[in-house]
């Protein structure tokens, strides 16, 4: 049962890259047999339209209910009581609160979480830059004067 239930506390029910056509026959996908190993066990699917809605709805959660995304000591509920708690155990030292207001306001930050980013290339308005960017999220500032 755990075996079962573990595929389906980090993942959607299907991810799109396994679902390979969809026409008048039904919905084909691809599913892997866990009790088969070696190559043999990726499979093909055929179901019904409404069966295969059927079956994708008995995995969305009611109203209410949330998948398990993080858990444990650092879980985002919890995390600064489990801390504080962890300190308490270990007679670790308090630590010292910092005063709020020493964030450096010349870097721009990640309008999704926050984050430092970082200017990689300054050019002028109206020009484009020489490639398309590569790696994490970037800033790229136009100049506006």
């Amino acid at each position: 049962m755990l075996a079962y239930l573990s595929r389906y506390t980090h993942r959607v029910a299907i991810a799109n890259s396994r679902l390979i056509a969809c026409d008048e026959r039904g919905v084909i996908f691809k599913w892997k047999d866990y009790r088969i190993k070696g190559r043999d066990r990726y499979r093909q699917m055929t179901l019904a339209t409404d069966e295969f809605i059927r079956r994708f709805l008995i995995h969305v959660l009611p109203r209410g209910f949330h998948r398990i995304r993080h858990y444990g000591l650092f879980a985002r509920s919890s995390a600064a009581d489990n801390i504080a708690r962890a300190r308490e155990l270990l007679a670790a030292p308090k630590l010292q609160d910092e005063p709020a207001d020493t964030a450096d306001r010349s870097e721009p930050t990640c309008p999704c979480c926050g984050g430092r980013m970082i200017i990689i290339e300054v050019f002028e308005r109206g020009a484009t830059p020489r490639q398309q960017p590569t790696g994490p999220a970037i800033a790229i500032r136009l100049d506006t004067s």
